[in-house]
Order: C-alpha cells, then structure tokens, then sequence
C-alpha cells in the first residue's frame, strides 16, 4: 500500500508533466510541422533528453541514492547530517566537471550533432549549420539538469517524491509559453525559441529543487573540490550505471541518427511524436515505480530487511503489468485515432499520422520490457551493483544496432523503434535471469497467478477496441473535436473493458477492491 500510494504521488505528477507535454507536442506540430525544422531541434533536443534520463533518472539516481540511504540509516537512523556532508562533498566535486564539460561540449558541437543525426539525409550545409546552432543553445541544459538530480536523490531519499516529480512540469509550461507568445510564420524561428526555451527551463527546475530542499532543512555546502573515499565510490559506480540505465534512451539515439541519415524528411518527427506517446506510460509507471523502488529498496537491504525488499518487488511488478499491458495494447491497436486527435492539426498532415502511427505501433510492442527495466534495475542497484546492468545493456544496444541496419530499409520509419523495443525485450530477459540465479527476486504466489490473467485480460481489451476502431472510423477521421471525442470514448471503453475483465479472468477478487478502499 506504501508502494501503490508513493507511486501515486509520483505518477500524478508525472502524468500531468506527459499531459503537458503532449500539449507542447501538438502545438509544436501546428507551428512547425514534421519536416526539417522540427527535425533540426528534436535532434538538438535529443542530447538533452537522453542526458536527463541517463544521468537524472538513471545513473546519479542509482549510485547516489544507495550510497545516500545508507549514510542516514548509520547512527540508529540519525546520520542525516553525515548524509548532506556526502552531498556536498558531491556538489564540490561535480560542479566544476560539469562546467568543463559544458565549455567541451560547446566547443565540439559539430561533431556532437553530427553524430547525433548522421548530418541529416542530403542536407545543405545552411541547414546542418542551423542543427548545430540550437544544439549549442540546448547544451546548458545538461548542467543545469544534472545539478537538478543531485538535489532530487537527496528529496527521493527523504520520501519527499513529489517535489522532483513536480520539476519536469516548469520544463513543459516554459516550451508551451515559448510557444504561445513566440512562434513565427518562419517554423525555424520558432524552433530558435524553443531551443531556448529548453536551457531556461532548465534553471527554473534548478530554483525549484534549491528552494524544495531549504524548506526541507537541507543546505549544501560549497568546498574545495576534494576527491573523498565517497565520491571516489560514487564516480565509479556513476558510469557503469549510465550506460545500464540508460540503454532505451542510447537505442534511440542509434535510431535517430540512422532515420535522420537513411530515411527521407520528417522520418525523425515521425519516430519522436511516436515515442512522445510511448514515453507518456513509461514516465507514468516506469519512472515513477523507478523512483519508489531504488531508495525503498536501499532502506529494507540497509536494515537487513531482505524479506521486504523482495516483497516490495514483487508488488512492483504486479503494478507494472497492471498498468503497462493495458496501456501496450491501446497504442499498438488505436495507435492512429490517438495520433489524430493530439497532433493532427495546421502543419501535421493525415499522412503525417499514419506514419506516426506506425511508428508507434512499432515502439508499444516494447512498452512491457521499457517498464520492466524500470521495475528490475533497482535490484542490482540497491545492492551497489551497476556493473552488471551495464553489461547485459551492452548486449541490448549491439542487438538493436542489428536490427536497425536490418530493418530500417524494408520497413523505413517503423524499423527503429521496433528495433528498440526487441532490443529492451532482450535487456529484460537477461535482468531477470540474472536477479533469479543470484536468489534476489523470486515470483510469489501472488504474482504468478495474476501476471497470466492480466496478460489475458489485455488481449480481449485489444481484440474488442480493434473491431471498434472500424465502428469509431468517420468519427476518428472527421473534424477535430469528433476526433478528440471519438479518442476519449474508444479508450474509455478500452479500460472498462480491461476493468471488467481482470474481474472475469479473477486477476483481482472484489475482496482486493474493498481492502484497497478501507484503506
């Protein structure tokens, strides 16, 4: 119940953050459309994007959070203020790094978005110049972000999950403003502003964070940057992690570049709003379960509670089959009604959502596995394990190298990401059977019953909106406000029908919803 109601505060915000999001995107495909602006500043904004999930969700929370956790939980429960000095020395130590590396990255914006879209596919050189402009103003970000995550591990380990949770909101409300009071009839003006907007957003989400933590009674102090025997384990465990955490969102970047290189304009546009979509699920249940699971893990296994911590895993996953099988079938069967009635406006085209659609049918297929890594990961870092994540990512990311060159020509703007979601599958296999062999996550009796039956509720979910999909057509392909409407009753029906049916296959017993409402 801790679980479900953390997840909650997390997912609520989290889900209105997609929310917004998904308003930016529309209003981002009416003023710019899928074509070569919107792709020169999905490619600038891709860096920034993989950053936050690789070092923000992924690997400083993995290495920080532990290591913070166990800090506080020394001195019968009361090391809080050993726990900020480990903070601080962090700090002292990553704030010069990271403006070094923001200088290097400014100054080798270049070759950075060259490899980051492969130059873009017979582009002029005006236009590849334009990519590597709003790729220099996007770079701060990283900084700002990363400074961001720091003082979000130390409130996720106080159980304060809301207030990180809350920060990608600023990000969203400041490209959306951006967009309102500064779009131009030239879509690459209008790219140059949102661009923009992305590194202020950034220090508003830094603001918030220092201001959530003094309300919290934590101030961290600025030293002289000194390489502690804490820090020094916290680096090492940093950069396995980045790449164990953060394999998703490199497949992406593989994919990007291979669709901006290879296939014709508007191809990544495609692939992004697609993912936009996917990520909407994935941020609402695989991040906000990430964020619960790593510090509640790390305490149960720092008060030696291993009976705890399996317990918390296993309903961890039950949660994330709950929600996830669901949510995998609505987008690979009402892919194309979804896509209408959110972007299919001004510049966006009926063409333009059929091939999204397509591209999201493609990614959803991995949706199960995206999540899962989510759910799987924290076993080994809870356990100060980054090494093993990483090698198994390694695995996944060659795979989906491989299937990239392999079905990017016969299947276009649909072979990425369905490289990317057979590549996550692969991840996930291996995470399992490793936490399996090493005695630290077994299926009970709970789990096993229910995760069939969820599975099987899914598949009549999927087979009754897919013969509805024909029935809701005039009404999906019509005017904007039909297909808004047609949207939200096709997936109503959607969940009601799943609801009906985890009750008819005995997933879940009515016993279950009364304990749950009692308490």
């Amino acid at each position: 119940m801790n679980l479900t109601r953390a997840l909650g505060s997390v997912g609520g915000l989290t889900l209105a953050s997609r929310i917004l999001g998904l308003v930016r995107d529309s209003l981002f495909a009416r003023f710019v459309g899928a074509g070569f602006a919107s792709d020169a500043f999905l490619i600038a904004f891709r860096l920034p994007n993989m950053f936050r999930a690789l070092f923000a969700e992924g690997a400083f929370s993995a290495a920080f959070i532990p290591m913070f956790n166990r800090k506080v939980a020394e001195k019968d429960g009361r090391g809080l203020p050993d726990g900020i000095g480990f903070a601080s020395d962090t700090l002292s130590m990553l704030l010069p790094v990271l403006i070094g590396f923001t200088i290097v990255m400014e100054l080798a914006a270049w070759p950075v978005t060259w490899l980051l879209s492969g130059g873009f596919n017979a582009a002029s050189r005006d236009e590849f110049a334009f990519a590597v402009e709003l790729s220099r103003i996007t770079f701060p970000y990283l900084m700002l972000i990363s400074l961001v995550s720091l003082l979000g591990g130390i409130l996720n380990s106080l159980q304060r999950f809301w207030v990180a949770a809350a920060a990608p909101i600023l990000l969203n409300l400041t490209l959306i403003a951006a967009l309102l009071l500064f779009h131009h009839q030239d879509n690459l003006l209008t790219a140059r502003n949102q661009a923009i907007a992305v590194t202020v957003s950034g220090a508003l989400q830094l603001l918030w964070l220092i201001w959530a933590c003094r309300q919290a009674g934590v101030a961290l102090e600025m030293k002289r940057p000194t390489l502690t025997p804490e820090v020094k384990r916290l680096l090492a465990l940093i950069w396995p992690a980045a790449a164990g955490a953060g394999a998703v969102q490199i497949n992406l970047v593989v994919s990007t570049a291979l669709a901006a290189s290879l296939l014709s304009a508007g191809s990544v546009s495609y692939i992004y709003f697609a993912d936009r979509l996917n990520q909407l699920p994935l941020g609402l249940i695989g991040i906000g379960l990430g964020t619960v699971l790593l510090p509640t893990i790390s305490r149960q296994l720092g008060r030696g509670e291993d009976a705890a911590a399996m317990e918390t895993q296993n309903r961890g996953m039950e949660l994330a089959l709950f929600l996830t099988l669901p949510a995998t079938a609505a987008l690979v069967v009402c892919g194309a009604p979804i896509v209408a009635a959110l972007f299919q406006h001004g510049a966006f085209t009926p063409a333009d959502t059929v091939a999204t659609a397509q591209s999201l049918a493609a990614f959803s297929i991995g949706l199960p596995s995206y999540i899962l890594v989510k759910v799987l990961t924290p076993g080994f870092y809870a356990r100060q394990d980054t090494k093993t994540p990483v090698r198994y990512a390694t695995v996944s990311m060659a795979v989906n190298l491989v299937l990239n060159l392999l079905f990017i020509y016969p299947l276009g703007h649909m072979g990425p990401p369905l490289a990317t979601a057979l590549a996550s599958t692969v991840n996930v296999a291996l995470l399992w059977r490793a936490l399996v062999a090493r005695g630290h996550f077994v299926a009970d009796a709970q789990l096993r019953r229910r995760a069939w039956r969820l599975a099987l509720a899914a598949v009549l979910m999927g087979v009754v909106m897919w013969f509805a999909n024909d029935l809701f057509r005039p009404y999906t392909t019509g005017p904007s406000l039909h297909r808004w409407g047609a949207m939200l009753v096709l997936v109503s029906a959607g969940a009601l029908v799943y609801f009906a049916a985890t009750f008819l296959f005995g997933a879940f017993r009515l016993a279950d919803v009364k304990r749950l409402v009692r308490r």
